[in-house]
């Protein structure tokens, strides 16, 4: 592991989702981050939250006392709809009892779907056995897959049904709206009790990733600059954004990370005032966490 790169198998997978783009390395620093503020955020709130892995890992270890996931994505939404609603069991006893197979795969995929549940449950089958867990049209399936696994591969369907009860067991402290992520900030802006996560759409990757990618960059940070509570934004590592953050006097830091393909890559943290950042990163010091794997067979 490349100094500063955080090891993923070292973070506790809450989401039934694989996301392209997701945040898992990226925990350790949201840690650092809410343990530095001054008071402990209310309400926890991610507007672009496709897999919700960062909210998730705040509400469950503690960090904030309530979360609000928001999300554009019309099958995105219909998961987190199914699973903090009465049917979120459901939806758990419908992935442990589906027998995977290629045939199996492309049917559900090539069907409509009859209700929000099966419309919930076709989205988690395609973001776990298409290539990258990417779900934009024209994504493929994985063929190899890990270890020649194929469609298997990612497939751990008494891990997924074991992450979605334990969502669907925190429902009274989560809410899910489906709305665009920069009209939620701006709606919200006045709050001081709300500490945003901000992870939108990136400028160079997200049409491949994403059915929603596109944003205006400059108008978000302007909603971004009238926010009067706390912020964490997360970017690429690029020239446009850099001179954004720096044209609406943000404080900027670049970290490390590691991508799907295993490249060693930096990624830009935005806000107020990131000292925090700048200091050794304190990474949890129980054992419990250590050398878990990225993903598996076990509820975590």
């Amino acid at each position: 592991m490349a100094p500063g790169v955080i090891n993923v198998a070292s973070v506790p997978h809450r989401s039934p989702f694989r996301y392209p783009g997701g945040k898992t390395w990226l925990v350790p620093y949201i840690r650092q981050w809410l343990k530095s503020v001054r008071n402990r955020p209310l309400e926890f709130a991610e507007p672009f939250a496709g897999g919700g892995i960062v909210g998730l890992s705040v509400l469950f270890e503690g960090l904030a006392e309530k979360l609000t996931l928001v999300e554009i994505d019309q099958d995105v939404a219909s998961v987190w709809r199914t699973v903090l609603s009465l049917q979120g069991e459901r939806l758990a006893a419908q992935i442990t009892a589906f027998k995977l197979s290629d045939k199996s795969v492309r049917s559900c995929l090539s069907s409509e779907p009859k209700n929000q549940c099966d419309r919930a449950f076709q989205t988690i089958l395609r973001n776990r056995v298409q290539r990258g867990g990417i779900m934009a049209p024209g994504a493929s399936l994985m063929r190899r897959g890990e270890n020649g696994r194929g469609l298997a591969s990612r497939w751990y369907p008494q891990t997924l049904a074991c992450r979605i009860i334990t969502i669907a067991e925190n429902r009274h402290r989560i809410r899910f709206r489906q709305e665009d992520g920069v009209q939620f900030i701006r709606n919200n802006a006045t709050r001081n009790d709300v500490a945003f996560f901000i992870d939108p759409p990136y400028t160079v990757a997200a049409r491949r990733l994403y059915s929603h990618s596109q944003v205006d960059h400059e108008a978000l940070f302007w909603e971004i600059s009238r926010v009067r509570g706390d912020f964490l934004v997360t970017y690429d590592n690029a020239g446009a954004i850099r001179e954004l953050a720096s044209r609406f006097g943000f404080d900027t830091h670049a970290i490390p990370m590691k991508n799907t393909h295993h490249e060693i890559m930096s990624e830009l943290l935005i806000g107020r005032d990131l000292t925090w950042a700048r200091k050794p990163l304190q990474l949890r010091e129980d054992a419990l966490f250590e050398g878990l794997q990225a993903d598996g067979n076990t509820c975590r």
